[in-house]
């Protein structure tokens, strides 16, 4: 197997969830040694959470787990027992980072905030992914995916004009958690350079708010509240997602010149349409996309979305199939990146993930095994690499401490 972009990387991993699992996670792709931290008394709670692999409950069967903790070793380890927080000085004194996402009063309480974690390993990395931020009057408001995509104003933006907002909730997860990847990677650099570690505070609602420059700025410069536009852009027409022949089927396209609509026009067979008045040029038919989008749908319903695609592709226009799951896990193209891969689990077995979506020809990510069974790895986390006698261990396990 290749070298991996962050072999010998050991990060101490208290996240919970998705927003922090999902950062995490990009770092064990890869080749991060990251080790998740749970306790009996509170382990991750997706693991209690549906869907279980095979509808059989399990706190080691569950798929979302699965997804955003491939890769991790896990351990067992009971904070407030006696002995524990020696154990922990220990692990990360030989870490380069640690990771957390929750409120920003809990690691403190526990004696585990930044200048703490200083005095155990001066130049640690720490990365705090909560809501709001560790710093303003919202910083200990517990939060989950939908607060912060509503607070920032994403959901008013999503959706189409004549229905209510769109959910958007799990993208706060998504973005904050590379995010928080993305930083702690520079600040790995940044400690290449100068010897330097630093503590990295990423706030979930900020992260958001980064990925609606439109509705800032136009707020900002004209005083003016953008609208829901529902799949239409501010430029280009057509632009949409259309209905196709059969049972729920669609197709989205995106025109962005006029010889791409003169392309389109004869794809669809209705040449006449480039030299229509009202679709004349990229204003015309931007001002007239209600009768623009009847028309397109009544050519894309005589078709499979598959062939719409491959027909406009061909033509040059931009345009994809809207897939299903289903679709999308046996797409031929999906399958030739090599993109869903195949991991077996003690509890689980044979079960199908979503792979790295990047690719790096001299350093490329894996998935090397599935998600870690609570305490899977408590002897060799604790033991091998720690030195920690196994009758230790077995006192430790005995008395609750590896719990």
């Amino acid at each position: 197997m290749s070298a991996t972009a962050l072999a010998g990387v050991r990060v101490v991993d208290f996240t919970w969830v998705w927003a922090g699992p999902f950062c995490t996670r990009q770092l064990a792709d890869m080749g991060a040694e990251v080790i998740k931290i749970e306790t009996e008394t509170r382990i991750d709670t997706v693991r209690r959470e549906p869907p279980h692999k095979d509808d059989v409950f399990g706190i080691n069967r569950n798929a979302t787990f699965s997804f955003y903790n491939r890769n991790k070793l896990g351990c067992s380890l009971n904070l407030k027992m006696p002995g524990a927080m020696d154990l922990l000085a220990e692990l990360i004194s030989t870490s380069d980072a640690v990771v957390e996402n929750f409120t920003p009063r809990v690691l403190p309480s526990l004696g585990l905030d930044y200048e703490s974690l200083k005095a155990i390993r001066p130049d640690i990395i720490m990365v705090s992914q909560s809501g709001f931020g560790g710093t303003g009057p919202y910083r200990d408001y517990v939060s989950y995916a939908e607060h912060p995509s509503n607070f920032s104003g994403l959901t008013s933006l999503s959706g189409l004009l004549d229905r209510p907002f769109g959910d958007q909730t799990a993208l706060s997860d998504q973005t904050v958690g590379l995010m928080g990847a993305f930083a702690l990677l520079s600040a790995l650099h940044h400690r290449a350079k100068t010897g330097e570690g630093q503590r990295i505070d990423v706030s979930q609602l900020e992260s958001m708010v980064a990925f609606l420059p439109q509705g800032i700025m136009d707020y900002g410069l004209n005083q003016r509240i953008r609208e829901r536009q529902g799949n239409r852009d501010d430029i280009m027409a057509p632009h949409g997602v259309y209905r196709c022949q059969g049972d729920d089927q669609w197709v989205s396209i995106a025109v962005a010149t006029d010889e791409e609509w003169a392309a389109m026009a004869n794809t669809a067979g209705r040449p006449e349409w480039a030299t229509d008045e009202r679709f004349s040029d990229a204003l015309q038919r931007w001002s007239n996309q209600d009768i623009l989008d009847e028309l397109v749908q009544g050519w894309t319903e005589q078709h499979d979305h598959h062939e719409v695609m491959h027909l406009l592709q061909a033509a040059g226009v931009a345009a994809i199939a809207s897939l299903t799951t289903a679709e999308f896990m046996e797409d031929p193209h999906v399958q030739d990146r090599g993109f869903i891969v195949e991991v077996d689990h003690p509890e689980m077995g044979p079960h199908k993930l979503t792979g790295p979506p990047w690719k790096m020809s001299e350093t490329p990510g894996h998935i090397k095994r599935a998600a870690p069974q609570l305490g899977q790895d408590n002897e060799y986390v604790f033991g091998d690499l720690l030195g920690t006698p196994r009758e230790t261990l077995a006192d430790l396990t005995e008395r609750g401490v590896l719990h």
